[in-house]
């Protein structure tokens, strides 16, 4: 299995930035690739961007041009940088690999208008 840690959350004022960590241990020669997702308070889950083992990226129309996902290999982290964040981007953020059903605690992330 894979445990996983996000970290790097916080609050900022729109059109800040902030970047989101995930650190990944266990069965982690595994990981083929991870999803960043968050989930806002009375809304469900949502996907916001992927990484996958070849390095390209997909992004949800709401975040792509602001969001860039990114990895680090030999610290077995991956990264979310945000920037031009909007007050609809409040959520605590999560990072889960594509081939394990695996979640972390995540990180709050506040945007104040």
């Amino acid at each position: 299995q894979v445990q996983l840690v996000e970290s790097g959350g916080g609050l900022v004022q729109a059109g800040g930035s902030l970047r989101l960590s995930c650190a990944a241990s266990g069965s982690i020669v595994g990981i083929r690739g991870m999803g960043w997702y968050r989930q806002a308070p009375q809304k469900q889950r949502e996907w916001v961007a992927s990484i996958f083992s070849d390095d390209s990226t997909r992004y949800a129309s709401s975040v792509k041009g602001r969001f860039t996902v990114s990895r680090d290999n030999a610290e077995n982290k991956w990264y979310l940088q945000m920037n031009s964040l909007k007050p609809e981007d409040t959520a605590v953020y999560y990072c889960k690999p594509l081939n394990f059903n695996s979640w972390g605690q995540g990180t709050q992330v506040t945007v104040s208008s």
